[in-house]
Formats: C-alpha cells, sequence, structure tokens
C-alpha cells in the first residue's frame, strides 16, 4: 500500500511515487495536523518536525494559552474562529448565528483504488497507473458536523490529490460559508508563486511573483474559471527553473469560482488554501444532508516546472480525460468561423467541404448562426431549430452531402444561454438568471440559463438531441460566451440563493455527462469565448478545450506556453487561420501557422476557397507532417525551451517518445537578429547514452549527451515568424 498508518506516532503517510505526504493527529485535543509534504524519505515517524517540544503552551502539558499553540500548529483542514488567525479552510454559520467550529480527529481507513465525488468530475484510478486513498473523519460534536478528508496517492507518479465531503450529523441544520478543499502548511516562505493569467484572446500568460508577507491570491467569481486567472498556481523555490528546483503544483478540477492563495504568516511560514471561492457562498445543510466540494490535484516535481508539467500531462491524459478519443489521434478539421461568420448558407458549406475534401481534411464544423433566426449574435440563443432559410432542405441534407465527400461533421452550440430575442425566452422568462426586481445585464446581448433547475436542463437537452438524432453528427463544439451576472434563481428559496454558483456548475457538469454517456462516439470540444473555462473540470468531459479566440501564430506561442504548464498538449484545441490574422492584424507564414497549431489538436479555421493558392497547395503536406508526428505530440514527454515571456525573439518547444527513442524540434524565430549566424539550442529529455540522427540528415549523428549539453546550431532562417521542425531518431548504430 502507498498509504500507511504508524499508530504509535498516529503518523499517515502517503508515497506518491518520489513524494511523501505526512499528516499527524497532534496530542493535545487531537488536532489533524500537517507534517510534511516534499521528497520521500524513510524515516518511519517525522511527527518531530512539528516541533511541539518547542512549544510551552501545548494544550496537555499546559492548557493555559491554547491560542497560541492553535496560531502556530500546522493544521491539516483549519477552522475559523478558534484561535488559528492564519487563513481557515472551513467556516460555517450555526443556528444560532455564530462562526466558530473546531473540527478533530474521530477516525479513519485507508483502501486501495479511488473513490469518485458525486456530481463532479476528479481523477480515477487505472490498472496503469493504480493509486491508494486514506479517508480521515473529523467531527465537530457541539455543530453537528462531520467532515472526511479524502487524500489519493498515485504509486507511479508524484500526485496526492484531496477532496472533502461535509456531512450534517447532528438534528439541526447548520450552513457552510466556506468549504476549501485543501489546504497545506510550509515549514519556509522562501518561495515563488506562479500563476496563469490573462484576459480573453490573452489566455494563461504565466506570472512569476516572490511571496512576501501577507495574502497574495487569485481567484474568480465569474461563474466559470475565467479568461482572467486559472485554477492553478505552483508554489517554487527561488531557484527553481524549467529543469531543476523544487516545484509544488496545484490545480482545481472545478469550472466555476475559485480562490488559490498563499499567506505569509508572521512566522515566515506558508498557508495554501484552495477551493470554491467563499465570496457570495452559502450551503444549507439539513440533518443528514452532505456537500462535496471538488478535487484539488497537487503534484510535486524535484525536476523543476518541466518536472511538475510532465507530470500533470501523465496525469490527465491517464487518469482524467476519458472516452473514445482518450488516446487517439482526433480528426483533422476545418471551422467556418472565421471564414464566414454568420454570413452562410447550405451552398457555402458544401463548397468549403468540397476543396477541403481535395486537400485531406477531415471534418467540417459548422458554427455559430445555423438555429432560430441568427443572422448576427443578438437572437435566437435558446432556440436549437434549425434555421431553414439558411439551411434550406435541413440539417440532414447538409450532413449527408458532407458525408458523401468523405467527411465528418460538427457542429456548434451555446447550451447555457438565452437571448431575449427568442422563442425560449419569450416562453420561460424566469428560465433565465436574474434577481427578481433588477435590470438584467446584457453581455454579447445574451442572458445565463438557470442550470441549477432540471426542467431548463431537460428542456434544453431535448432539443438538442433532436439535432444529434436527425443527422450524423460526429463532433461537438460546447461555447459559453459570457459570465454571471444578477446571480438568482426563481426556484431557490432566499436561504439557498447563495448555493446557485456551485449548482449551476452541477447542472453544466450533470448535462454534459449525459451527453457523453448517450453520445460516445461524438467528440466534444469545450469552449468559453476561448479559453475561459480551460480547466481539468471540463477536461473529464471533453478531451479538447478551444485554447483562445487569438488563433494568431505568434500570439500562440505565449498562450500554448502558459496552458502547458499544467493542460497537455493533445487538450489544446488549435488551428490555422487566415492572415492578416482577425485578432491581431499579423501576418505569418503559412508554414509557421502549421507548425504552431502542430502541438494542439490541429484543423483550420479559414475559407478554404478563398485563400492563396500557395497556402491551398501547402494544406496536404501539413496534414503529412502532423499525420506523422501526432502520436508523438500526443504521448511524449514536453519540453518547454524558449520562453517568450523572457525572450520575445524566438520559441521552441520539443517532445520526446517516452522511451527516448525519438524526439520532434520545433523552433519559431520571432524576431530576425542582425549580425547573428544562428543561435544554439540545447536539447532536453534524450538518452545521454544513445546516439541520434536528423531524419533529413541520417549521415550526421550525435550523442544524446551532446545535443541535450552542446547543443545545436539553428540558422538560415531569415525575416520574422520563420519556424521548423526537426525529427530526431535514435540510432542502431554509432558507425
Amino acid at each position: 500500500m502507498s498509504v500507511t498508518y504508524n499508530e504509535k506516532a498516529r503518523q499517515f503517510r502517503l508515497r506518491a511515487n518520489k513524494t511523501d505526504y505526512v499528516i499527524a493527529v497532534a496530542p493535545g485535543g487531537d488536532y489533524l495536523a500537517h507534517v510534511r509534504f516534499g521528497s520521500a524519505v524513510p524515516d518511519r515517524d517525522l511527527t518531530y518536525l512539528l516541533r511541539l517540544d518547542e512549544n510551552p503552551f501545548t494544550p496537555e502539558t499546559n492548557d493555559r494559552d491554547r491560542a497560541v499553540y492553535l496560531d502556530t500548529l500546522p493544521f491539516e483542514y483549519p477552522c475559523f474562529g478558534i484561535g488559528d488567525y492564519r487563513e481557515s479552510a472551513f467556516k460555517i454559520s450555526a443556528p444560532d448565528g455564530t462562526s466558530a467550529c473546531d473540527l478533530r480527529y474521530k477516525s479513519h481507513k485507508i483502501y486501495k483504488g479511488k473513490p469518485a465525488l458525486e456530481g463532479l468530475p476528479a481523477t480515477f484510478a487505472t490498472e496503469k497507473s493504480p493509486c491508494d486513498t486514506l479517508e480521515i473523519t473529523l467531527e465537530d460534536k457541539p455543530a453537528g458536523l462531520e467532515a472526511t478528508l479524502i487524500y489519493t496517492a498515485f504509486e507511479k507518479l508524484d500526485v496526492i490529490t484531496r477532496s472533502v465531503i461535509v456531512k450534517n450529523v447532528g438534528d439541526k441544520p447548520c450552513t457552510l460559508t466556506r468549504v476549501y478543499s485543501a489546504c497545506v502548511d510550509f515549514d519556509t516562505a522562501d518561495f515563488d508563486m506562479l500563476t496563469l493569467n490573462g484576459s480573453w484572446a490573452r489566455e494563461r500568460a504565466a506570472e512569476r511573483c516572490r511571496l512576501h508577507h501577507g495574502k497574495q491570491s487569485i481567484d474568480s467569481i465569474r461563474g466559470e474559471s475565467s479568461h482572467q486567472n486559472n485554477p492553478f498556481a505552483a508554489l517554487c523555490e527561488h531557484k527553481a527553473d524549467e529543469d531543476s528546483g523544487e516545484v509544488f503544483g496545484f490545480n482545481f478540477v472545478y469550472s466555476g469560482n475559485f480562490i488559490a492563495q498563499a499567506e505569509v504568516t508572521q512566522h515566515k511560514k506558508t498557508r495554501f488554501v484552495m477551493g470554491i471561492n467563499d465570496t457570495d457562498f452559502s450551503w444549507l445543510l439539513e440533518p443528514g444532508e452532505s456537500f462535496t466540494a471538488p478535487e484539488v490535484v497537487m503534484v510535486h516535481s524535484t525536476e523543476g516546472l518541466g518536472g511538475m508539467s510532465r507530470t500533470f500531462h501523465d496525469l490527465y491524459r491517464e487518469n482524467l480525460i476519458r472516452g473514445e478519443y482518450k488516446d487517439k489521434r482526433r480528426p483533422i478539421l476545418i471551422n467556418n468561423w472565421e471564414a464566414t461568420y454568420f454570413d452562410f448558407n447550405t451552398e457555402k458549406l458544401i463548397s468549403i467541404a468540397k476543396e477541403a475534401s481535395k486537400l485531406g481534411i477531415e471534418m467540417l464544423v459548422m458554427d455559430d448562426g445555423w438555429f432560430g433566426h441568427r443572422d448576427s449574435d443578438n437572437s435566437s440563443l435558446g432556440d436549437w431549430f434549425v434555421y431553414e432559410k439558411k439551411l434550406p432542405g435541413g440539417l440532414k441534407h447538409l450532413v449527408d452531402e458532407v458525408n458523401k465527400l468523405g467527411m465528418k461533421f460538427g457542429i456548434w452550440f451555446e447550451p447555457e444561454m438565452i437571448s431575449p430575442d427568442s422563442e425560449l425566452f419569450r416562453a420561460h422568462p424566469d428560465w433565465a438568471i436574474q434577481v427578481k426586481g433588477r435590470p438584467m445585464t446584457l453581455c454579447r446581448e445574451q442572458y445565463v440559463l438557470d442550470y441549477s433547475r432540471k426542467e431548463v436542463r431537460d428542456h434544453i437537452y431535448s432539443m438538442m438531441r433532436k439535432i444529434l438524432d436527425g443527422a450524423n453528427i460526429e463532433y461537438i463544439k460546447w461555447d459559453m460566451n459570457r459570465q454571471l451576472t444578477e446571480v438568482g434563481s426563481a426556484a431557490l428559496p432566499p436561504e439557498r440563493q447563495k448555493e446557485l454558483w456551485h449548482r449551476y456548475v452541477l447542472g453544466v457538469y450533470e448535462l454534459m455527462e449525459r451527453l457523453t454517456s448517450d453520445y460516445p462516439h461524438i467528440l466534444l470540444e469545450n469552449c468559453s469565448g476561448g479559453g475561459a473555462r480551460f480547466d481539468p473540470g471540463m477536461l473529464y468531459y471533453s478531451p479538447q478545450i478551444w485554447c483562445s479566440d487569438d488563433t494568431d501564430a505568434i500570439e500562440r506561442l505565449k498562450i500554448q506556453y502558459g496552458t502547458s504548464m499544467c493542460y497537455p498538449c493533445s487538450a489544446m484545441g488549435a488551428h490555422v487561420s487566415d492572415c492578416p490574422n482577425h485578432t491581431v492584424g499579423r501576418s505569418t507564414p503559412f508554414a509557421t501557422r502549421g507548425h504552431a497549431a502542430m502541438v494542439g489538436t490541429f484543423g483550420y479555421e479559414l475559407d478554404v476557397t478563398r485563400i492563396p493558392q500557395e497556402d491551398r497547395d501547402a494544406i496536404p503536406g501539413q496534414i503529412a507532417e502532423f499525420n506523422k508526428y501526432n502520436a508523438l505530440v500526443r504521448t511524449g514527454d514536453h519540453y518547454r525551451i524558449g520562453n517568450m515571456f523572457e525572450d520575445n525573439t524566438f520559441d521552441a518547444w520539443e517532445f520526446v517518445a517516452k522511451d527516448k527513442s525519438e524526439a520532434l524540434f520545433e523552433f519559431v524565430q520571432v524576431l530576425g537578429r542582425p549580425n547573428e549566424r544562428s543561435r544554439r539550442i540545447r536539447l532536453k529529455g534524450l538518452d545521454p547514452e544513445a546516439y541520434y540522427f536528423r531524419e533529413d540528415k541520417p549521415e550526421e549523428k550525435l550523442s544524446g549527451a551532446a545535443l541535450m549539453n552542446c547543443g545545436i546550431n539553428i540558422g538560415g532562417l531569415w525575416g520574422d515568424f520563420r519556424s521548423l521542425i526537426i525529427h530526431f531518431i535514435r540510432a542502431e548504430h554509432t558507425d
């Protein structure tokens, strides 16, 4: 078992590959304390790290200043109001209106495998990647509450996951006002905090700042994980870089409001918490009811940021992404959005499909504008029936014609939204999220449906099913183009209104689970105005997510760099688009656009009937290149070599096969520089003892050690935005 219990020391140890996570029941009242998170050590008893012998106010020996003890003990799951003045993970409003809570150890159990979380996405065990679980139940008898802390250690990965289930075991209702999923107390403040921030079209920009006294946090109160802050944070040693140093990564498996916060305390220690944002949150627990908090994934690396990232990638590819496309190459698609926007009809789409099929593109995706009477973004969301004016003969006719060309067909939905100008809103205005008596804020001239209500979800799904059952649809792009405002539900009583934020997300998950279960052959790609819900919660339902509405190849270098911090490249929706780019107006070579998109799922976002003939002629070669290397990109180890946030003149990255038999190196010269013949770039991740040759120059063989320590010369690229790829293959002989 990778989970053990030392009864004498009352200590729990979770061993995840080369990482230990240690907890103990501290003396003086059965408080659950955090002992250590870091590299594995053989010692059986590590409770000396709690420094209890240095604290003169340990309650069992000296109870006159219990508050001093409580304000210094590294709590595993700290509560509000009992003397720990650092950030708490748990807070209540009791029937008498008070907030103090005191959860203490009650019992535990250890078992193989990993439990599912009811109604929530979460990682899971597989035969290839087994794990063991520890459950520790804490209790607060006066409040009538039990909190079960659930920990899972993955045997082959440096990963610990955490979640919490709170149950009302008393005879009175109790309101939860904060239920974070994880808290870790570190015995140092010598950290940098790395986060992924941005905005629409500039998602997941990596930002690294030194921790200082007080609280530093990122969060979302938008009803989704957001463009602005991703639910990821890493605490890094100051000296940690891409390839070395200790890093602790945290990722929240959730798609709604969240907070990730690091607090440097008075004693120069760090408390890190992560969970559902408690702003405007509460949850009423009646006797016998339970509340399940989403999962936090915690990754430990001694090989810098790159080691952390590759662990996240391996975990999510094997233990989070599900379904038919989990381990499959995704079809090469062409999406009509940037080609036509709302100005299309059956004839136009078929003309695009005819040309695309000749070039080897495998799927046509019809984006926004096919339903209701939608000719712009000011109507018809919620009316999921075919717009016959655009699609005469109906959807089946169009799909059949596309299928005759040997192509698959995909379609766009925005199921969570409703337009004021729609049949659905006129029939059910109360189905939109709103506060009665207040004006409803428009964004993109649309409102958000109340997905906490089953009748709303059932109605939307019934319309989606009619579309999906009426034609051979093999792909869905699920979009969400606005955040939540005036958050109120006509179906919830006053004391439960603050539950709507979380109930909304649960409703989205419930409908996605239905969709993926009923239509397992359909490839689901999530999108939220681009990358506003690029989070592990969504990856549980869709193996890929549209990375950003910014399709410019150079902007994508930064976006994809940040995204790769914790999300696998196989999940990044990436397309080749037309130039000048529709977002930034930049023109880049067609080859460079292809190389940038090849990092992700790969496809096209342009009117293939109107692009220059030179670009059109290049598409079959791009597709052949993608097909040749996709298995390596999808399953290999990803190494970041360049960093556009530090040097905007070039970017470079590498994919290395798990058995070190081959590597794909990609380079983009962003800005040409005068009087420079070449750059020397060191590769990563190869077998130092093996020899490798370039596929285009098989006569030249270099050792893995030389390629990594001496590097290769990159020259001959003249101009800005130029790119190249080099395929290295391990040589069987060195002569």
